[in-house]
């Protein structure tokens, strides 16, 4: 697919969204957290920031790219 996500500087400019983190997660913040936007920067886009930066850069994936993201990692 190829698509090259799009980004925001800071994570905090994506408003109302309850991240979430794998249930995998150890707890560490040494994982990624996503959200999925419904309004404003990212709508229906699936965001993802690093877990040990809450307020730091996101990535803005359309949903397809993403799935075939984590497809190429299983």
């Amino acid at each position: 697919m190829s698509v090259l996500p799009r980004n925001v500087t800071s994570s905090t400019a994506i408003r109302g969204v309850r991240w979430q983190r794998s249930s995998r997660s150890t707890g560490m913040n040494n994982c990624v957290e996503t959200a999925r936007p419904d309004h404003g920067p990212g709508a229906g886009l699936l965001a993802v920031r690093d877990s040990k930066n809450t307020c730091g850069p996101a990535l803005l994936f359309p949903p397809a790219a993403w799935e075939e993201f984590i497809a190429a990692l299983h």
